[in-house]
């Protein structure tokens, strides 16, 4: 049997104020939800001569944990700071970028995307100390591919996509349209596209034993005549499988230990880093990708309508391209101008509050969280009406409405 390639992709996101929600209501849930983030780079230390995995923090959730009152409320439980410092390990963990404020960038107004990208980035670049990250996780796994143009400008290497929507170009077999990097074009813009191979995802996200994992996969990859990579993304931080603290009953313990430790003995499973399965094989062929998202408990991710479903959903959705497009025009106005400090603070506020309506949670539970995407527009809006008014001054809440 050849080496099979391993890429571990692990999604972290809370949407904004929702620990801090937790911490006070559920302090349990909270602190299993902590434990979960705080375990992974300890669990990894031992094996930093084996262990490669890549990890998706949400702006909103790097938000959180940096803010100085959420770190003293949570110190007893877990060193926000410490943890965050050990993430920077470049041996173990792979960092790849995403939005700021985890929306569904395909449903958004096309002028906020590039906000949330570099909104991102520069929260980013700060915590774990480099200027580039290769690798893009689209929020919600949410894709389309007028995106590429927007990664490209940005720098990114390579996206992950969901398996089910990518369509071959080049010919190529099963095997070769799942476990080899491909290459996807929008006009004159490329981007590298990683496939994330579902059903194996959904074992990850579920519960897996390893000793099933490595015949599915010796199974799945018998017929290449290739080093295959085999990428499987789930979210980290949900579920008993990833918060249980015991370890004999988690993802890491009953699972990834065993993983690693067979690859220390030449196992037939490699973890391995994107770029460097990228650097040593490249790319096999061209494909197009399916506008579509992945697959959650009631949707298989071939339309956006667990988002874009409701009469209120669409009501919001429309609303974020009436206040993004009133936004983009008062900046436009001004910009023939020199703006003063409370004037920029004003068009500031406007522009946080549209981009964190647009957090996917607000659209993802149906009606239930619509409130939240109409209260920031609310606030956007009326701060827009200051900023036309001339008047600067704010006397709204600055918080969370929940």
């Amino acid at each position: 049997m050849s080496v099979i390639h391993h890429a571990l992709v692990l999604s972290l996101h809370q949407p904004p104020g929702n620990l801090e929600k937790l911490l006070t209501e559920k302090p349990w849930e909270a602190r299993d939800i902590m434990y979960a983030y705080d375990r992974i780079p300890r669990i990894l230390w031992e094996y930093e001569d084996v262990a490669r995995v890549h990890i998706s923090f949400s702006g909103t959730l790097l938000e959180t944990l940096t803010s100085p009152d959420f770190q003293k409320n949570v110190y007893g439980v877990v060193d926000c700071g410490s943890m965050l410092w050990h993430y920077q390990n470049q041996a173990i963990i792979n960092i790849l970028g995403t939005g700021y404020y985890h929306p569904v960038l395909p449903i958004i107004p096309a002028n906020d995307r590039t906000e949330h990208l570099s909104r991102w980035q520069g929260i980013a670049k700060h915590l774990f100390w480099r200027e580039t990250f290769s690798g893009f996780w689209p929020p919600e796994l949410a894709f389309s591919m007028e995106l590429i143009p927007i990664l490209k400008n940005a720098g990114y290497r390579f996206v992950l996509v969901d398996s089910e929507h990518v369509v071959p170009v080049t010919s190529m077999t099963e095997q070769e349209r799942l476990y080899r990097p491909h290459v996807a074009r929008y006009g004159k813009d490329e981007m590298i596209v990683i496939v994330r191979d579902r059903s194996l995802s959904d074992a990850q996200k579920s519960g897996m034993d390893y000793s099933w994992f490595v015949k599915e996969v010796a199974q799945r990859t018998q017929s290449c005549d290739f080093e295959p990579l085999v990428t499987t993304c789930s979210e980290g931080e949900n579920g008993a499988w990833f918060r249980n603290t015991n370890n004999d009953h988690n993802f890491w313990g009953a699972f990834y230990h065993n993983l690693l430790d067979e690859a220390r003995l030449d196992g037939p499973i490699k973890p391995t880093f994107i770029d460097d399965y990228l650097d040593a094989f490249g790319t096999f062929g061209e494909v197009t990708i399916n506008t579509g998202a992945w697959n959650t408990e009631w949707h298989d991710g071939h339309d956006f309508s667990q988002w874009v479903g409701s009469e209120a959903q669409k009501s919001s959705l429309s609303r974020l391209e009436k206040v993004s497009t009133s936004l983009r025009q008062a900046v436009l106005e001004s910009d023939d101008r020199e703006l003063g400090d409370q004037e920029r603070a004003v068009l500031e506020e406007a522009n946080w509050r549209l981009l964190r309506a647009e957090t996917s949670c607000n659209f993802y539970w149906g009606e239930d969280w619509i409130h939240r995407a109409n209260f920031d527009l609310d606030v956007a809006e009326s701060t827009l009406m200051r900023f036309k008014a001339k008047k600067y001054s704010f006397d709204g809440d600055p918080g969370w409405f929940f």
